[in-house]
């Protein structure tokens, strides 16, 4: 007897569409690919090869000359350790923000929500600006303060309403109903049911403002003067001006393409050491990151 095939044949025209949606995959992955690769390899190469343009996919004369200089200075350990506070802190403050205004704006039941959902969506079109914001921070007594880079971005409406779409669509009416029955509490139901089931589009927003919070220097740059609490990209801006070429400063050739050499060393050596955290914390949350951002993001 032969045993039937449950395989079902894939039509030609899928097979096509599937090559080539494969094919521009592969193209963007190079794209995307490409320049990393490069930047790791020329912060591992020698400033001269780096200069003359010799480093492509793999280190050209070894060296970890560019780390040396990064590291060298106490600014870089004290910049990591105030971006990491900015990060962890930031970041669990804005969750607390998000979803206290996400989840009662999810319901139906909330008669101002229509209301404040227009305040919240005017503020993603209009804002005051650099000056009305300083002068706000100035005013609060926030200026040099850590909390003026948390405060000042306390809250993302975007994500607030990515948020709001997920409680709306994922959270059963039915359930808020029985635990109504059983004399739960608001607060309760959103602090023990709604945020247990709703991790995918935590950890979602969780890296959306971690990885805004790593990457942000704007702000910092604005209401911080203190060195000591810069975060990492201004101490790194710091180190990268201190590097620079000036020809009023250098007496001898040798010296002029030594420091070229290290400046160019640098630029890599900083790319690295700035993204290299974020590439190492994404495959925790990778996971839920397509679940959590499609269901909260086209429904609703």
């Amino acid at each position: 007897m032969h045993k039937q095939k449950n395989n079902v044949a894939i039509p030609r025209s899928d097979k096509v569409f599937y090559a080539v949606v494969n094919v521009i995959m592969i193209i963007i992955l190079g794209v995307v690919l490409v320049p990393i690769v490069n930047i790791i390899a020329s912060s591992f190469s020698s400033g001269e090869a780096v200069v003359s343009g010799r480093v492509f996919l793999w280190p050209v004369d070894f060296s970890v000359e560019g780390y040396k200089a990064l590291f060298a200075s106490d600014k870089i350990l004290t910049g990591y350790a105030n971006t990491i506070f900015y990060t962890f802190v930031g970041t669990i403050v804005n969750i607390i923000m998000t979803m206290l205004a996400a989840y009662p704006l999810s319901r139906p039941d909330f008669a101002a929500r229509n209301v404040l959902m227009g305040l919240f969506t005017f503020t993603m079109m209009f804002s005051g600006g650099i000056i009305p914001n300083y002068l706000l921070m100035m005013n609060l007594g926030l200026l040099d303060t850590r909390f003026s880079l948390i405060i000042s971005g306390a809250i993302s409406v975007y994500n607030m309403i990515i948020a709001r779409t997920y409680f709306a669509t994922n959270i059963p009416a039915g359930l808020r109903e029985a635990g109504m029955i059983d004399g739960c509490s608001d607060f309760r139901f959103f602090a023990q049911i709604a945020l247990p089931l709703s991790k995918p589009i935590i950890a979602v927003l969780v890296l959306f403002y971690a990885v805004s919070h790593w990457n942000s220097y704007f702000n910092a740059y604005l209401y911080l003067s203190s060195q000591e609490k810069f975060p990492l990209q201004l101490v790194m801006r710091e180190i990268l001006i201190s590097f620079k070429v000036d020809g009023d400063m250098i007496t001898t050739g040798e010296e002029l393409v030594q420091r070229q050499n290290i400046a160019d060393l640098l630029k890599y050596s900083l790319i690295v050491a700035a993204s290299l955290p974020v590439w190492c914390f994404y495959p925790f949350v990778q996971k839920y990151f397509v679940q959590g951002i499609m269901i909260g993001s086209i429904k609703g």
